[in-house]
């Protein structure tokens, strides 16, 4: 359990990746598993889907005509989570491995270069005595997933459905997680939607010739609420991003702030210096940084 965990935008996912994608809303699950989907059909691979929606329901898939089309032609397959995790009405994971290994061999055998695996392990997690059984199986997958040249799986976990310690636990055992493709990415700045709280989290430069990206990326969050921005990975901040902070704030809905979370050091240092009631509507937030 003690595996460190790479985050991996979804869009950079492989055949044998096995990764983890613990969510908060239906927003951010649309944001990674909308990308994972269509990325797959598009390459002409196998999409299975194990969960509880039908497949005009897939979060972020897009047209339901069109997932009536792949449906027909075998393509995309959704299989409901019971048929997947119970033999007689009692969780078992050796059905699902059993269930999974068919897919991925027939699959094989229709000619598909490679196959995307996603289940939404939620449904599983809260039947009675499934948490320490799926917790024991998670090595045995990860192994099963390597082991193949054409398979790439994304377990979910539904935050809001699951106990907390529970889905740290389980997200523990996978060495990716995976995470939304940026939004903007040039080498130097690279900008992710976040959830849970609404946001954005930032990465690398922000300097004067990268204002309009941001901005771009600003306006996409929405008003109905204060916005976060993870500061975390910043390395640099020009003064004149601050100045653009303050006037996008100052010009949304009257009360919303932009709440500035883990701060570098030497970025809270500046903004102290300059003193925060000189940065109307910005506001610090919490911190993970020492």
């Amino acid at each position: 359990m003690g595996t460190r965990i790479t985050a991996l935008p979804v869009g950079e996912i492989r055949p044998g990746d096995h990764a983890a994608f613990p969510f908060a809303t239906a927003a951010e699950q649309a944001q990674v598993i909308g990308p994972f989907l269509r990325d797959g059909l598009a390459a002409r691979q196998k999409v299975i889907y194990v969960g509880e929606r039908g497949h005009r329901g897939l979060p972020g898939l897009g047209d339901p005509a069109d997932a009536d089309r792949l449906v027909r032609t075998g393509q995309l397959r959704v299989i409901p989570s019971g048929v997947v995790w119970l033999s007689q009405g009692r969780f078992d994971p050796d059905r699902m491995f059993a269930v999974i290994g068919r897919e991925v061999t027939e699959a094989a055998e229709q000619g598909y270069p490679a196959v995307r695996l996603t289940a939404d392990m939620s449904w599983a997690l809260r039947r009675p005595g499934a948490y320490p059984l799926m917790l024991a199986c998670e090595a045995r997958f990860a192994e099963a997933i390597a082991a193949e040249t054409a398979v790439m799986a994304i377990c979910q976990l539904d935050r809001s459905r699951c106990p907390a310690e529970q889905v740290r636990a389980l997200t523990g055992t996978h060495r990716l997680r995976v995470t939304a493709n940026p939004v903007f990415d040039d080498g130097v700045l690279r900008i992710t939607r976040s959830h849970a709280p609404d946001g954005l989290r930032l990465a690398g430069e922000l300097d004067t010739a990268r204002q309009e990206p941001l901005l771009t990326a600003l306006t996409s969050i929405g008003a109905a609420a204060d916005a976060h921005l993870d500061f975390a990975e910043v390395r640099f901040l020009d003064l004149g991003i601050l100045s653009l902070l303050v006037t996008y704030a100052l010009r949304t809905s009257p009360g919303r702030r932009l709440v500035l979370d883990n701060l570098p050091p030497d970025v809270a240092g500046l903004i102290q210096t300059l003193g925060w009631r000189h940065l109307p509507g910005l506001a610090r937030g919490r911190s993970r940084l020492p």
